[in-house]
């Protein structure tokens, strides 16, 4: 199992905006990805957060090969879709995330 957990920060202005594009084109975009059998979009709430808005994409890969592959390609494409459509007012953090203990 391999994990990648990508967090799009949104600027407090581009907030309604992105929370449609969320709901219309990421999750769908999501939705269609060959190689993630599992996943969990879901909104940040943090008391450290004190301007913008965070979401989470948790994707799980069978593999460490899938989850690079998809880095190399469709993470590029995401980046792409993302910035030309909200410039710098999102941005975009993958974190690889590399499990030494699990129990699902």
């Amino acid at each position: 199992m391999s994990i990648l957990s990508i967090t799009f920060h949104t600027t407090e202005r581009k907030i309604a905006d992105w929370d449609i594009y969320l709901e219309s084109e990421l999750h769908q975009m999501v939705e269609n990805l060959l190689d993630v059998d599992r996943y969990i979009l879901s909104d940040v709430h943090s008391e450290m957060l004190n301007e913008g808005k965070n979401t989470n994409l948790f994707l799980w890969f069978d593999n460490d090969e899938l989850r690079s592959q998809f880095m190399e390609s469709e993470l590029v494409n995401l980046e792409e879709r993302i910035a030309k459509k909200f410039g710098n007012e999102v941005m975009v953090f993958p974190t690889f995330l590399n499990p030494k203990q699990k129990r699902f």
